[in-house]
């Protein structure tokens, strides 16, 4: 099957679940937490659906990633004002022994 015909398949199914949580709506009220829970669920599960069968319908090419600017980076050494009040990864601060 396609990936479109899998789609109608679904739809064809959320039809038929609208239509019985409708008629236990009727039967049963539309009062009751766990009735407007179901009812919820039932609708976010149709738009979960369009949402998906819109981006099915698409552009099937890949996407191309844009070309990204690349940034130079000095070969100068950083100020070591920068590194003030830092640790050494794995062997604390400058001040300090490593255990």
């Amino acid at each position: 099957m396609s990936v479109h015909d899998d789609l109608t398949t679904v739809q064809r199914c959320l039809d038929d679940l609208s239509r019985s949580v409708g008629r236990l709506e009727q039967q049963l009220g539309t009062r009751g937490l766990e009735m407007r829970r179901v009812r919820a669920d039932a609708d976010h599960l149709r738009e979960s659906v369009a949402l998906l069968r819109e981006s099915a319908s698409g552009p099937t090419a890949p996407k191309v990633p844009q070309k990204q600017q690349l940034l130079t980076i000095p070969d100068t050494p950083y100020d070591d004002s920068l590194w003030i009040d830092t640790d050494d990864e794995g062997l604390g601060a400058r001040d300090r022994h490593a255990p």
